[in-house]
């Protein structure tokens, strides 16, 4: 099977080693396990002195109880049994895709945005269409290109909410406009919800497996969590379909998730409330400190995000983003994401919220940077 090559795993793999100023990675100031006891107020010892006593099998094949019961907190109506758990977000894409999806299938997903939501269907002989965020539309899906999009062979919408690279936040009022076109061709939509409850607002933000019964929502302890270190996700539908063809496939693949790293996630799920009060706050810290910074360069220009840990900042001058962002990597140190990473050009993502001092550095060594090439003469777009 040919795939194309993961334009942001193959970028952030070469350049993390050039990273002074980490402005690539999106995770929100990763938690180390002392730091997770700390924040939850669990007793350490008695914690892992459970663990311990712990048979290392294959453990629960479709997911640790209180695990499960745990990511139940995060929507209003999915219960233990609709949740299949998975390595991670990135497995539960993939897994979605290689149990729904069949040659010349029709599948919508958004651009910019995770590529796996749109390579491996391609990969699979689906017909892909793109629905395009532009900023002149505040990076939200365009219900009028969606219903010209849409047809009798539609499998699958898919769309990522919070966004990533742009963090624009598809309202409730929205996401129903969207189920109703999903609804008239008898269409899944798949929602990467990875950075979902990451707000700069405190108004909730429904995920589309509570508001659609052909609603697939994916998850994962990394961005809201911070511990991406667990590789664990999950796949969340009332749709016992989808339930039931997951879990056949998964068979095939994985079988089960790690032991271990489903108990640290059932314990951090107990104390959801304080790790994501912790990740609101350091969001809302992170942005004031880069919208302030967008608002005084003159050569830089955005969308401001409504939530997640990214941004897609857009430039003036003419360079691609690969030689921008290699520059920046190799001679400042900043490690960002090229906008051609995501199909677009004369941008580059940030991810903002992994530490507050050095995003205000890197954010200094951009700046630094375009005065020296707008003195070295570069062409103004």
């Amino acid at each position: 099977m040919k795939i194309a090559a993961f334009k942001v795993e193959d970028w952030m793999n070469e350049y993390e080693k050039y990273s002074k100023y980490d402005l690539g990675n999106t995770t929100v100031q990763t938690l180390s396990l002392d730091e997770l006891f700390v924040l939850s107020g669990e007793n350490k010892e008695d914690f892992f002195n459970n663990l311990c006593e712990q048979k290392l099998g294959y453990g629960y094949i479709t997911g640790m109880p209180a695990f499960k019961e745990g990511v139940t907190k995060l929507y209003t109506t999915i219960t233990p049994e609709d949740i299949i758990p998975t390595i991670g977000a990135a497995g539960a894409n993939h897994l979605l895709f290689y149990s729904l999806v069949e040659p010349c299938d029709r599948v919508i997903s958004v651009i910019p945005t995770y590529q796996q939501l749109y390579s491996i269907p391609q990969s699979f002989g689906a017909d892909v269409q793109y629905l395009h965020l532009t900023p002149e539309n505040n990076f939200l899906p365009d219900l009028n290109e969606l219903k010209s999009l849409v047809n009798e062979n539609t499998k699958l919408i898919c769309i990522n909410n919070p966004n990533n690279p742009s963090g624009s936040l598809i309202g409730e009022e929205l996401l129903l406009k969207i189920i109703d076109i999903a609804k008239s061709v008898g269409a899944y939509i798949l929602c990467d919800e990875v950075y979902r409850g990451l707000n700069q607002s405190d108004k909730y933000t429904p995920s589309v497996a509570d508001l659609y019964d052909r609603g697939i929502s994916v998850c994962s302890m990394s961005k809201i969590f911070s511990l991406a270190g667990l590789r664990l996700g999950w796949i969340a539908t009332k749709d016992k379909q989808v339930i039931n063809s997951c879990i056949h496939h998964r068979e095939y693949n994985m079988i089960s998730c790690s032991l271990l790293d489903e108990n640290i996630a059932a314990l951090a799920l107990t104390h959801y409330d304080k790790i994501i009060e912790r990740n609101k706050i350091a969001i809302r810290k992170c942005l004031a400190i880069l919208d302030e910074w967008v608002n005084n360069e003159n050569h830089i220009s955005y969308i401001k995000p409504k939530a997640g840990t990214t941004a897609m900042l857009y430039y003036d001058f003419d360079m691609t983003s690969q030689e921008l962002c290699d520059r920046l990597a190799k001679e400042k140190g900043v490690f960002l994401t090229p906008g051609f990473c995501f199909e677009t050009e004369y941008c580059f993502r940030a991810g903002y919220c992994k530490n507050p001092e050095v995003l205000a550095q890197g954010l200094d060594k951009i700046s630094e940077f375009i005065k020296e090439i707008i003195n070295g003469g570069i062409n103004l777009r």
